[in-house]
Order: structure tokens, then sequence, then C-alpha cells
């Protein structure tokens, strides 16, 4: 089993930037991919943005692409999402998870099986 913890989320003024970080701990070894989902209000489930764990390669959505960057630090486990020119529809709760085991669509939840508690976004206009 893998445990997340997120932190970094708050309230920003749009344009403005936040950096989001989990931490995993447990049997990381064993962690195949990772990702970045948001939930809004009344709104569905989005993968943001997800990276492959030993090769570091990426994926984005539409709607984050050249805002957004997903990376991670392999060696001290740390997941990390930097957004920057952040809009009101960016507001969410952001969650990160982990994969043990590779999937058809890395983008979709039913991939992971860990999970964090979530981190609120908020964008102000």
């Amino acid at each position: 089993q893998v445990q997340l913890v997120e932190s970094g989320g708050g309230l920003v003024q749009a344009g403005g930037s936040l950096r989001l970080s989990c931490a995993a701990s447990g049997r990381t070894f064993s962690i195949y991919n990772m990702a970045w989902f948001r939930q809004a209000p009344g709104g569905e489930g989005e993968c943001v943005a997800d990276i492959r764990w030993s090769v570091s390669r990426t994926y984005y959505s539409d709607s984050v692409k050249g805002r957004f960057t997903i990376s991670r630090e392999h060696a001290e486990n740390m997941l990390y999402l930097q957004m920057n020119s952040l809009k009101p529809e960016d507001t969410a709760v952001y969650s990160c998870a982990a994969a043990t085991r590779a999937g058809v669509l890395m983008s979709k939840d039913y991939e992971y099986d860990s999970w964090g508690q979530g981190t609120q976004v908020t964008v102000s206009s």
C-alpha cells in the first residue's frame, strides 16, 4: 500500500501561482504512475496531469496544458504540481493518486489504487 499526503493548496488571485506537493510513503517501490486529479463543486473529476514514475513521461489535460507542470523527485518520493496563470475555473479540490500497475488509460481514476486526502485550491477573480 502507498500512502499519499498533499500540501500547498490555498487562495490565490487569478493570474497567480501555486505549487502543490504530494509526499508518498509505504510501498513506493511499487509505484508505476502518479497523477493529479481535481474535483470542482458540481463538476466531474478530471485528471489534469500524470507522470510515469520511473521515466518521467508526462501527460496534461488540454485545460491546463502550458500552465501547469507535473514533476517528481524520485529519490525523495515527492510529486509536485506547479500551477501558473491560474484561472477561477481552476478552483477545485486537488488530489494526488498513485497506480501500482500499468493500465490502458492512465488519465482515468479507476487506474489508481492510492489517493491522498485532497487539498483545496481557490482562485479568485
